[in-house]
């Protein structure tokens, strides 16, 4: 599998939206990541655990995420072997994904703006 990237875009309601927000919080999942793993289940025909029993988290405290790095470097690895470079991409398109979701986050309730006259993004006083 090539580990270049492309961007897939959807348009789904509201509702939907926030319904997959919702279920990728509590699996401890971006929304990318969510779509991408929902995707892949449907195609290969099998389900993820149930979201009301989620297997348990193994975090002393220090990571409350838990393994969630681990886990995604296994399901990297299970489409095949994987050099350091397209796992650091793997990573990297979450954190990015990520960071753009957080973003997205705080221009909805008024925290951030992008201001090209600043250079970037800056914070809303309140």
């Amino acid at each position: 599998m090539s580990s270049e990237r492309r961007t897939v875009k959807t348009y789904v309601p509201a509702a939907q939206k926030h319904e997959w927000e919702r279920h990728a919080e509590e699996l401890g999942m971006s929304q990318s990541e969510f779509v991408k793993t929902m995707v892949q289940a449907g195609r290969r025909g099998f389900t993820l655990q149930d979201p009301n029993n989620p297997p348990k988290a193994s975090s002393d405290g220090s990571n409350p995420r838990g393994n969630v790095l681990e886990e995604r470097i296994e399901r990297a690895l299970a489409e095949g072997p994987r050099s350091w470079d397209d796992l650091i991409d793997e990573v990297r398109g979450d954190l990015e994904d990520r960071l753009d979701s957080a973003l997205d986050a705080l221009q909805d309730r008024n925290r951030v703006r992008y201001s090209g006259r600043d250079g970037g993004y800056v914070l809303i006083d309140e």
